[in-house]
């Protein structure tokens, strides 16, 4: 058993800068996810292009963050966590400032794949803060790099307002906007973010990275496009068949390499699986936030006879910024939480702050308090989600999987996001207000709105059971990062009860 080193004031404040530095990395990449949610009308039309293509936009990132991020997680576990975290800040800038340079959809596109590609900050940093930081403040620190998540991606909704408010809004500020702050980042890591220790060396697995990609990027893919293809159409019955052979061939695959990409013994642990699934469930439910909270406040009331005729800038700044406060404050009180109680009963807490959030919003979204305030709950409710779900992969998995099983995690809540933007199209599509002036685009009924809180607030409710089934047993943060590698499978017989 190793000792933990004595918390003197010079190796707190070197944990703090190191904290500090990773926290602003995670951040500005939660950032790149919905940078261009208020934008992708104005990027329509500058470059004179149509709805179904400008939506590559946010699929290029999704498909790029899919394919990428598992394997520089595993990338950094063998070779080197700063070294990787510096390379892929590099990436990120270079797509950033590419994506404010071009006048292409194309190379916009190009752009937003690489800016997609740093989505593997995030599990990097998770590892670098397992090798770097003191058991005792290790739930902490990995609950206020999580919490930056949910801030990062509700201050590019504010941010991005307040650029684009003008008469004359140009959607490359926000491009700009993402290069100085990666560059800000790339400068953090670079200087604060002391050199790996410890790597396991070995092979990449090439195949199984291949046959993961193609997985998640033919799931993914008629996720984010269904509604421009029509969800019974042959592309994406035929994607959801591809996606369910090809996991079939990569599970395969990882059982038979000496080296998988993922120890699938670890993939299917209770604690890891049932993670992933709350996940998937508390990103589904932060788009159907952002989503439906955005559009219901812009609504012309004297049309629809709901809403607030809210420009861009007061939806982000009036109405969304309030919850993405939240779930910075949040933040640390998860951390203490976790620390004190472990992860499952933070996740009820998740479950339930997220769930009465959206429930308030069925109830009353025809008051602005009412809108602000259930928008707050639920963010509070993502940010103890994204506090708790490290918190578990970190207890039950050994420190050389750290990356790659965080990078699966955020997979999941990647691919939750975008099943929930797709929900919310969706459903805001499939019912239109009645009686609108010829000429006027169709605009959704009130009931789809409601519909939208509903299926969030379920989701939300549904992170309790995920949290009853699957979380009963595991390592607590501060028994397995002393005790080191504890193997995953064993976590169950091993851990203490949380």
């Amino acid at each position: 058993m190793t000792t933990p080193a004595p918390a003197t004031p010079a190796r707190q404040r070197s944990e703090t800068v190191v904290v500090f530095a990773l926290s602003l990395a995670a951040m500005v990449v939660s950032m790149m996810q919905t940078l261009v949610v208020p934008i992708l009308g104005l990027i329509q039309s500058d470059l004179e292009t149509t709805p179904a293509n400008v939506s590559w936009v946010t699929t290029a990132t999704l498909l790029s963050a899919a394919v990428f991020t598992p394997l520089l997680g595993r990338f950094g576990d063998q070779h080197g966590k700063k070294q990787t975290l510096v390379g892929v800040l590099v990436v990120m800038v270079a797509g950033s400032v590419l994506a404010a340079t071009t006048h292409s959809l194309l190379w916009l596109i190009v752009g937003r794949v690489l800016q997609g590609a740093a989505t593997a900050i995030f599990p990097l940093a998770l590892s670098v803060l397992r090798e770097e930081i003191r058991p005792a403040r290790l739930p902490g620190a990995m609950s206020l790099v999580s919490g930056t998540l949910a801030f990062g991606s509700g201050l590019a909704l504010v941010a991005v307002g307040l650029l684009t408010s003008g008469d004359h809004p140009d959607y490359r500020s926000a491009f700009w906007l993402a290069t100085g702050l990666a560059a800000l980042a790339l400068i953090a890591v670079a200087t604060l973010v002391p050199a790996t220790r410890e790597t396991t060396g070995g092979r990449t697995d090439v195949l199984g990275a291949l046959t993961l990609a193609a997985t998640l990027v033919l799931l993914l893919l008629p996720v984010s496009q269904g509604h421009e293809w029509g969800w019974s159409s042959g592309r994406t019955l035929g994607c959801f068949a591809g996606a369910v052979i090809m996991a079939v061939v990569w599970t395969l695959v990882e059982r038979k390499v000496k080296e998988p990409l993922v120890d699938m013994r670890m993939f299917a642990h209770r604690p890891v699986l049932f993670a992933n699934l709350a996940g998937l469930l508390v990103g589904f439910g932060s788009f159907a936030l952002f989503i439906g909270v955005s559009y219901l406040v812009q609504m012309p009331s004297k049309l629809t006879g709901y809403g607030f005729d809210a420009s861009i800038l007061r939806a982000s700044v009036e109405f969304l910024l309030p919850g993405t406060l939240v779930s910075l404050l949040a933040a640390p009180v998860g951390g203490k939480l976790v620390r004190q109680h472990g992860p499952r009963p933070v996740l009820y807490l998740a479950s339930l702050a997220g769930a009465l959030g959206f429930a308030w919003l069925v109830v009353d979204h025809d008051h602005a308090f009412s809108v602000i305030a259930g928008g707050m709950l639920v963010g509070a409710g993502i940010s103890f989600g994204y506090a708790a779900m490290p918190a578990v992969i970190v207890g039950s998995v050994p420190p050389h999987q750290t990356g790659i099983a965080n990078g699966i995690n955020s997979i999941s809540r990647s691919t939750g996001s975008a099943i929930g933007s797709a929900m919310v199209t969706t459903v805001l599509a499939s019912k239109s207000v009645e009686h609108l002036p010829p000429g006027l685009p169709k605009l959704p009924a009130e009931s789809q709105f409601t519909l939208t809180f509903v299926i969030a607030a379920a989701a939300f409710a549904l992170v309790s059971l995920v949290a009853a089934l699957g979380l009963r047993t595991i390592h607590t943060l501060r028994s397995t990062a002393v005790a080191g590698s504890a193997p995953a499978a064993d976590a169950e017989t091993a851990g203490a009860t949380r």
